[in-house]
């Protein structure tokens, strides 16, 4: 048999069209078509399932630690408070890819040397001001595979609003920076809701994986019927 290719039986077709052939897609080489202080672009080249030889475009960021199968990290960081609901907090900022403001998780990339649980509790110091306890760690998965070999650890992590470095938290961004991470708290039984309405109100995108997020915490408080998107 020739290597990396698979013969599939097809007991149920003509004897006259016998068997099929499948190759097991691969990439063959990637080229730098251009290269920056973060991200680069190659021209990928593969073959797909057919066999045939394709050109693909990828981005790639250039900081991915040798010791990290991921490039960043999200976070899923929940304030627990008394007296008040459980919130989800999140961060509110302008990017320049999408020309305007965006709703996200904490985020951000893998230092050397960093696991995503430590990593996850750096960044949420830094943009949110808030110290945390890390109580779970997500696989690698990926961002825009359509796009880039880009993937990232979810992790969650609870926060104890009662304590007092928790009450009034500073980030410890850059003195410029802090003017352009908004820090903004939505309550976790309001979640789908809340960020709705923020979407009626302001000219913001919300990042795919907060709102998928916000539809399952929607499902899991009432009922699938009375969700909007499975009315449909």
């Amino acid at each position: 048999m020739v290597p990396g290719i698979i013969r599939i039986s097809e007991n149920t077709m003509n004897h006259s069209e016998d068997s099929k052939e499948t190759t097991v897609p691969h990439v063959v080489k990637e080229e730098i078509l251009a290269s920056g202080k973060w991200v680069k672009l190659e021209k990928t080249t593969y073959v797909d399932p057919a066999g045939n030889t394709r050109i693909w475009e990828t981005v790639r960021r250039t900081t991915r630690q040798t010791d990290s199968d991921a490039d960043g990290v999200g976070i899923i960081a929940l304030l627990k408070r008394t007296l008040h609901k459980d919130c989800v907090v999140m961060v509110k900022q302008f990017r320049p890819p999408m020309g305007c403001f965006t709703l996200e998780l904490p985020a951000g990339l893998i230092d050397e040397g960093e696991s995503a649980a430590t990593a996850a509790l750096r960044e949420l110091k830094e943009e949110t001001g808030y110290k945390g306890e890390v109580v779970g760690v997500t696989p690698v998965t990926c961002l825009d595979p359509g796009l880039s070999n880009c993937t990232t650890q979810i992790v969650m992590v609870n926060i104890n609003g009662d304590e007092m470095e928790n009450i009034n938290p500073t980030q410890q961004l850059g003195e410029g920076e802090r003017k352009f991470v908004e820090v903004i708290l939505v309550p976790l039984d309001e979640f789908q809701m809340k960020i709705d309405e923020l979407l009626k109100k302001e000219k913001i995108v919300v990042d795919a994986k907060v709102y998928i997020f916000a539809m399952g915490m929607a499902q899991a408080f009432f009922t699938p019927k009375e969700l909007p998107v499975l009315k449909q």
